[in-house]
């Protein structure tokens, strides 16, 4: 079944991971999804890049936590947070590309 991430996970949020980085926080409460998409290998830093117009180079790290049932995704920020044309300083709204992720399920 495909579904959009949004509706599989039960925490997708983003935020700052200090003024030059933004961190994707994606946590499940089902271990059977998390699983699935862990192994899957849908989540890349190719598929990154290309959801966020970002070049690889800018993804720092894309680490899957089995413990929390979740994954973290990091990337430098092209605009320090706070800066002029800074349209996001806490980095709360920079989850909606990987919202709309379609997944199996």
């Amino acid at each position: 079944m495909k579904k959009r991430l949004y509706e599989c996970a039960k925490v997708l949020r983003s935020k700052n991971s200090g003024p030059f980085e933004i961190t994707l926080d994606c946590l499940f409460d089902d271990a059977k999804i998390y699983r699935k998409i862990e192994e899957s290998g849908i989540i890349t830093r190719a598929l990154v890049a290309q959801l966020y117009h970002i070049p690889e180079s800018l993804i720092t790290n894309i680490v899957f936590f089995d413990p929390a049932l979740g994954f973290k995704i990091t990337f430098a920020r092209r605009i320090s947070s706070g800066t002029c044309f800074d349209r996001d300083v806490y980095g709360a709204q920079q989850h909606a590309p990987l919202m709309e992720l379609i997944v199996d399920v």
